[in-house]
């Protein structure tokens, strides 16, 4: 049998792959968070299939559950939100899968980001204003940030920022960023991106903090900071010149 990590998209119960709605049609066993991955993705499970909210299991009982199919010999279908690469804890998992011999395979997923984006109607890489997107969180109750990669270390760069799991702490966030970014910065905060009840607050980080106050957002939100979502007047980009289409 295999534990397959899927990457169960953003929120909304369409955006998922083919591939991952395969593996959670096949397999016998699924495990997801129930706080995080729509429900709807549990009408593709097979008939009988064991079905466990992993919302308030430790680490070591979620693993037990996948070690426990192997030794029946069922698929797991183990779902994340977003994809499975980013802030997902499935390095910790597949370290204790590979301890106890256990297989495993990982199917992408849409990430929250890129649902963000979409909603904001932004592409986060603009021809001459923003080429580099730097994908973070701020430490609060969860581990701490490596050395260096603190808000006001990678401000400096003034690339353009995507913070997961900061929403919380957003007149931090404004603080760490003024130096760097200017008041004046674009700013935009997606709550739920992709979902029914979706939220796009747009602003700068000037005024950011006091919109995001105002709508009560305190989770299951994307941060993005940069110039490239006020870029008007760039270039086109090379892609597409009548230069390389001639070559």
């Amino acid at each position: 049998m295999t534990v397959h990590f899927v990457g169960a998209g953003p929120g909304a119960a369409d955006l998922i792959t083919i591939r991952g709605r395969e593996v959670i049609a096949t397999s016998p066993v699924c495990l997801y968070a129930g706080s995080l991955v729509p429900i709807e993705l549990l009408a593709h499970c097979p008939p009988g299939a064991r079905l466990v909210d992993t919302a308030r299991l430790t680490l070591d009982e979620i693993v037990a559950e996948m070690v426990d199919a192997h030794a029946a010999g069922h698929d797991v279908a183990r779902l994340h939100s977003g994809d499975p690469s980013l802030f997902s804890a499935v390095a910790e998992q597949i370290r204790r899968l590979d301890a106890a011999g256990v297989p495993y395979q990982i199917v992408p997923g849409v990430p929250a980001f890129a649902a963000a984006a979409a909603a904001l109607g932004r592409e986060l890489t603009v021809p001459e204003v923003g080429q580099t997107v730097i994908l973070t969180r701020v430490s609060a109750s969860s581990t701490a940030m490596p050395p260096g990669e603190d808000l006001a270390t990678l401000g400096a760069s003034r690339a353009t920022l995507v913070l997961h799991l900061a929403v919380q702490r957003i007149d931090e966030v404004v603080a760490d960023l003024l130096p760097h970014y200017g008041a004046d910065c674009p700013v935009a905060v997606v709550a739920r991106a992709s979902r029914p009840d979706e939220v796009a607050l747009r602003g700068t980080l000037a005024d950011i903090a006091g919109a995001v106050h105002a709508a009560g957002i305190v989770r299951t939100a994307v941060i993005v900071v940069g110039a490239v979502l006020g870029a008007a007047g760039f270039p086109d980009s090379h892609l597409y010149s009548a230069d390389r289409c001639r070559q």
